[in-house]
């Protein structure tokens, strides 16, 4: 399916993440792909795991530095030529902005939440787009914080807003470059990042217990789901925000 296809990961942590079951997903479809770390303490991670995949690319990439994002693409572009596909895992927020009322966010958390979570999907889609030379497709990762209050979620709730929103203007920017631009709704995963999330135990519980099909969604589940996208069984899809989490987004009281 995705033979002689090259794609570009960013968040892989371990082999927890939902990055990783991505990259897995499109790895067993024949992709190549690069991947990038955010911190020296998770290169060794991502080396190992990269190196289970065939002609795999390992590059340090923290979007807040700019230089590292363009040498990131520069990277690409000398090793595959071009890209076909990009999936985007970034999210981040200071511990204490996810626990308490989110009327006490601070104006550097908010800031934090914004650049790293949402701002990054515009930064690294202006750099994926002139690899993108035969078309391509960027998919994002969201949660449904960001259009109904989840305990604790707070800034990262509005950070994911503006991440769907971003999606949406993306989609309609690129489409003419046929660059397709999706975000995943996955529910609640227990992966590295999740945790920071205070009571993140109960709230696998209660969506496990509520969701339509009384369990919570796998990674590997929300993987094979950017697998269609970045696939051409997608061609027709885009600025969509595709719900993986078992049902629970349609349920009510």
């Amino acid at each position: 399916m995705l033979e002689n296809k090259v794609g570009l990961i960013f968040g892989v942590a371990n082999k927890r993440s939902i990055a990783w079951a991505c990259a897995s997903a499109c790895g067993a479809q024949g992709a190549k792909q690069a991947f990038t770390f955010q911190a020296e303490r998770l290169k060794e991670s991502v080396e190992d795991l990269a190196a289970t995949l065939p002609d795999s690319l390992v590059l340090p990439c923290d979007v807040s530095d700019q230089a590292q994002v363009d040498a990131t693409f520069d990277a690409v572009k000398e090793k595959y030529g071009k890209l076909d596909f990009l999936i985007h895992s970034i999210a981040f927020a200071p511990k204490e902005a996810l626990e308490g009322e989110f009327v006490t966010t601070t104006r550097e958390a908010f800031t934090t939440a914004l650049q790293i979570s949402a701002f990054s999907l515009t930064q690294v889609a202006l750099g994926a787009a002139p690899l993108m030379t035969d078309g391509g497709s960027i998919v994002t990762m969201s949660y449904y914080g960001a259009e109904k209050v989840v305990m604790n979620y707070n800034v990262m709730g509005v950070a994911k807003a503006a991440l769907e929103a971003s999606t949406r203007y993306l989609a309609a920017d690129l489409g003419k470059q046929n660059i397709r631009v999706n975000a995943i709704s996955a529910g609640p995963i227990n992966t590295l990042s999740a945790r920071g999330v205070r009571g993140m135990g109960s709230l696998l519980s209660y969506v496990g217990e509520r969701a339509p099909l009384k369990r919570n969604v796998t990674a590997a589940e929300v993987g094979n789901t950017a697998l269609f996208l970045v696939s051409d069984l997608s061609s027709g899809i885009t600025g969509e925000t595709i719900y993986v989490d078992c049902g629970y987004n349609i349920m009510g009281v």
